[in-house]
């Protein structure tokens, strides 16, 4: 209970400080003239940045506080994996608050048309947008676990997907793909949005490792090292999605897009096999490879479902998958840290 407190203490500290750092950074940011809400010139775009840049500092400083040489008794391997996840957890921080911050610009300009702001009232505004991003980065700096991760995936999927659609500069992309979005002038949010969520997937496989490491120990290293070559795979095939714009370099794009639904069938099968006993988790597994196949045949060989709808329920089966077992495991595997005896995880 004490503990409890302390923790939620820290939250409010952390938010309070969050927001007088941003008041003071937005105001000197946008000290001058009085700037627009909106349009040529608007104050969204630095108030987004400087609220990302606040969330990736308040979740390096809670990671310092809270998880302060956890990876001092691993192998080399071991703790490079971390450190390299936890750098890829900071830049999606960072990516959620600022993404979050413009969704919330385009939303509230439909109802503030012709609002300017001095620097003190846009420095506000910065303050309040540093706060709520910081607080909830303080948060999953705490105690960082497969659950967050996915969430952030999902959250940073739906904002970054839902903020290309409101600035896309074709409005009928919806009748080809989802890749549409990623065209034009205001392609740049889709295409970060993709290259970004490429990280997370990566790092998500890498934590689900940890946890299957905590469940399975060292002999199953072999294993989950396959696992998580695979995850990260997918990660990079995305990436490269976002990378290689489909107006561009449109054969390269459907490759990378194939490559990544491929590799994350894959991951699920290897994840699945591993942890066969888990009945659940077989059920929604076979549930997953054949809605992805019937999509498939009904979108390209019967042409009765549109590629974007096939790429919507895709995702959405995959992160239903992806969060049924993030739960699983957050009930089956230990909560303590298990540095490996290998000095690599291919062999003993």
């Amino acid at each position: 209970m004490k503990s409890g407190v302390r923790e939620l203490e820290r939250m409010l500290w952390a938010t309070a400080i969050c927001f007088v750092v941003g008041a003071l950074a937005g105001a000197v940011v946008l000290w001058g003239a009085t700037r627009p809400f909106s349009g040529d010139g608007s104050v969204v775009i630095p108030i987004a940045l400087v609220a990302a840049v606040i969330a990736a500092a308040a979740f390096i400083v809670s990671t310092r506080m809270h998880r302060a040489g956890e990876t001092a008794p691993m192998p080399p391997w071991q703790a490079s994996v971390s450190h390299v996840s936890a750098v890829a957890v900071t830049v999606a921080v960072a990516g959620v608050t600022g993404l979050g911050v413009l969704l919330a610009g385009e939303v509230l300009a439909t109802g503030l048309e012709g609002l300017t702001l001095p620097a003190v009232a846009g420095g506000v505004f910065t303050g309040v947008a540093s706060a709520i991003g910081g607080r909830l980065a303080f948060r999953i700096g705490m105690r960082l676990g497969t659950q967050d991760i996915a969430r952030l995936l999902t959250s940073f999927l739906v904002i970054g997907t839902l903020f290309a659609m409101l600035t896309a500069a074709d409005p009928a992309w919806w009748e080809r793909s989802f890749s549409e979005l990623g065209i034009g002038a205001g392609g740049w949010a889709f295409n970060g949005t993709v290259v970004v969520a490429g990280l997370l997937i990566a790092t998500t496989g890498s934590y689900l490792g940890r946890d299957l490491h905590r469940m399975l120990g060292d002999p199953a290293l072999p294993r989950i090292a396959a696992i998580v070559l695979t995850w990260a795979g997918a990660g990079l095939a995305l990436a490269a999605v976002g990378l290689l714009p489909l107006d561009r370099v449109p054969v390269a794009h459907a490759v990378a897009a194939f490559s990544m639904l491929a590799l994350i069938v894959v991951a699920a099968v290897l994840t699945t096999l591993l942890l066969r006993d888990v009945g659940s988790l077989r059920a929604l597994t076979i549930v997953l490879v054949v809605s992805v196949v019937v999509a498939a045949v009904l979108a390209f060989v019967f042409r009765v479902l549109s590629v974007t709808a096939l790429e919507g329920l895709v995702v959405g089966v995959v992160l239903l998958w992806l969060t049924t077992l993030v739960q699983l495991l957050a009930v089956l595997a230990p909560e303590a840290s298990r540095p490996s005896a290998r000095r690599s995880p291919l062999r003993a």
